[in-house]
């Protein structure tokens, strides 16, 4: 698997490079053929720094961001991303003029948000920042619960996604599905992978890869 992983560049900034490996995945959601490694994206502060400076380029200063939403530990992208909104003038309506920088917690599939959390999203305009987006479903799922908690979104932002937008919400990426002209997501019972017999290669998710 590995052996088969080439990298493309990011058009805003050469030096971002996303690790891509050709295959048969499974996600929670779909099957798809190309798995997209972030993982020194969100772990190497020169990459995070790069990530968070080109992705801060898609809001403009009358957006107000509270808080930033960190999905697949993307936690030090996040703090990078506030601190270039924050320098951009973004607009905060927290108290103390700062972006606060959180990740959510999952309760049997269910995303929520502690009593001492909720003081970040309740009523606060919340930029949700993603890895690697499939189907939007999770993300669908981030909407519902940010919204179930009181909060408002101001924006998606994600390093790879596959959709243009998720609960009528436009998702700003540093790459798109027309950067890998072969990539395909497919729900499990439809996809030609299973069909031709293709081995799976790994179960994957924001966090990682697993073998089979």
């Amino acid at each position: 698997m590995e052996s088969k992983m080439f990298k493309i560049y990011a058009r805003e900034d050469e030096q971002i490079q996303l690790k891509i490996f050709p295959g048969h995945f499974v996600t929670p959601q779909s099957h798809i053929t190309h798995y997209m490694d972030i993982t020194t994206m969100k772990s190497r502060c020169s990459e995070a720094k790069r990530i968070a400076r080109v992705l801060a380029k898609n809001y403009e200063t009358t957006t107000p961001v509270d808080t930033i939403l960190c999905m697949d530990g993307l936690e030090v992208v996040g703090a990078y991303l506030a601190d270039e909104l924050t320098k951009a003038g973004i607009l905060s309506m927290n108290a103390h003029q700062t972006i606060y920088v959180t990740s959510p917690e999952y309760n049997v599939g269910q995303m929520i948000f502690r009593d001492n959390i909720q003081m970040m999203i309740k009523g606060k305009n919340i930029l949700i920042l993603n890895g690697s987006v499939t189907t939007g479903e999770t993300l669908a799922k981030a909407v519902a619960s940010i919204l179930y908690y009181g909060g408002k979104i101001s924006g998606i932002a994600a390093i790879f996604s596959a959709v243009s937008s998720v609960a009528q919400l436009p998702v700003c990426s540093i790459f798109q599905q027309k950067d890998i002209p072969s990539y395909g997501t497919y729900r499990g019972h439809d996809c030609p992978l299973c069909r031709n017999k293709q081995k799976i290669d790994a179960m994957v998710n924001g966090y990682g890869y697993s073998k089979i």
